[in-house]
C-alpha cells in the first residue's frame, strides 16, 4: 500500500504531504537482488591496483649467474628466478578490475527493496527545498538541527549540485550529498537518514517506476 510522508521546510515545520506510490514499494521480494547489488557496488569501488613483479619485470638477471656444471649445486639460468632472494614473485597480484555486472531490472528491484525498507524504518525525510543564503557551514548545521538530523549520519539527495550547498556541507563529517540520478543501493543502506528534497524524490521515484 502507498505511504504518506510529511514534507518539511528548513525550519522543521510541516508544509505538506508526499504520497509514495504503490508501484515503488516492494517488501516481499528483492532480498537477493539487494545483496547482489551491494556486493557489486562495493566490488566496483575497489582500486584493484595491487601489483607484484614477475621474473620478467624484475631488473637484472640477464646473465647466467654461474657455469652449468662442476659446482656440485643446482643449475641456475637467472638471478631473478622466483626461488632466489630478490627474484620475481610467482602468481602474485596484478592490476585488475573487480567489477561485477548487475542487470538493470535486478538493480531497480534492489533499489525498490532498499527504499522500501528505509521507509519502514522512518529513515526517509522530505524537505520542500534545501536552500542556503551563502556557503557558510553554520547555516547548513542550523537546518540539520531544526530537522533533528545533526547527530546522525545523513545523506542529502538533491536533483543537481549547487555550489553553496556543496561548500556548506563539505565540512560536516556526518553528512554527505548525492544527486538523485546516481544514488544507489549502498548509499541508501549505509546512512542513518536519507534527506530528499521534493524535486529529488520526484526524480528518484521516476527511476523506480
Amino acid at each position: 500500500m502507498s505511504k504518506i510522508l510529511n514534507i518539511l521546510n528548513c525550519q522543521g515545520e510541516n508544509v505538506g504531504e508526499y504520497t509514495i506510490p504503490d508501484n515503488v514499494i516492494e517488501l516481499k521480494k528483492g532480498g537477493t537482488a539487494l545483496h547482489d547489488a551491494v556486493v557489486a557496488i562495493r566490488a566496483g569501488r575497489r582500486a584493484g591496483t595491487a601489483c607484484t613483479k614477475t621474473r620478467g619485470l624484475v631488473r637484472g638477471g640477464g646473465a647466467k649467474p654461474f657455469r652449468q656444471k662442476g659446482r656440485g649445486g643446482a643449475r641456475a639460468g637467472s638471478g631473478r628466478s622466483p626461488v632466489w632472494t630478490g627474484g620475481g614473485t610467482i602468481f602474485g597480484p596484478q592490476p585488475r578490475s573487480f567489477a561485477k555486472k548487475v542487470n538493470k531490472k535486478v538493480f531497480t528491484l534492489a533499489l525498490k527493496r532498499a527504499f522500501s525498507e528505509r521507509l519502514n524504518e522512518d529513515a526517509i525525510v522530505v524537505v520542500d527545498k534545501f536552500e542556503l543564503p551563502d556557503h557558510k557551514t553554520k547555516n547548513a548545521v542550523a537546518i540539520l538541527k531544526k530537522l533533528d538530523l545533526y547527530n546522525c549520519l545523513t545523506l542529502l539527495t538533491v536533483p543537481a549540485y549547487e555550489n553553496t550547498v556543496v561548500c556548506a556541507t563539505g565540512n560536516i563529517a556526518s553528512m554527505g550529498i548525492v544527486r538523485s540520478a546516481v544514488i544507489d543501493v549502498y548509499d541508501i543502506m549505509s546512512c542513518d537518514k536519507v534527506l530528499f528534497t521534493k524535486e529529488a524524490l520526484d526524480a528518484f521515484i521516476a527511476r523506480l517506476a
